[in-house]
């Protein structure tokens, strides 16, 4: 199986303008409630990576997803893991919430 593909901040905002209005896509977000806490992406799934298999019934598997993270770590093993499990439509924002910050809205924190 190919490796999970990826889509900048910037290419996935252009790919579903409307993602905040849960329009084409999921964003899950796969960071730990106090990353959370520190910068959130308007829009998206919060799951903790850790609590993703148990809560798999709350993901479509028809509804494109891109999992996100601090810096694309976590979630390249998050989307490889769903993949895995019968979800075809999965990225990984590469370079996670940070870029997110750098490459689309500089109002989101770094940390």
């Amino acid at each position: 199986m190919p490796g999970v593909p990826e889509l900048s901040p910037s290419e996935f905002v252009k790919r579903w303008p409307n993602y905040a209005r849960g329009e084409g896509v999921v964003l899950l977000d796969v960071r730990e409630p106090a990353e959370l806490a520190a910068a959130a992406v308007d829009g998206a799934l919060h799951i903790p990576m850790r609590e993703v298999p148990a809560r798999l019934a709350e993901l479509e598997s028809d509804t494109p997803l891109v999992v996100m993270c601090h810096s694309g770590g976590r979630s390249a093993r998050v989307a490889d893991y769903l993949r895995g499990a019968g979800f075809d439509k999965v990225f990984n924002l590469r370079g996670g919430i940070d870029a997110w910050s750098t490459e689309v809205d500089s109002r989101v924190p770094r940390y």
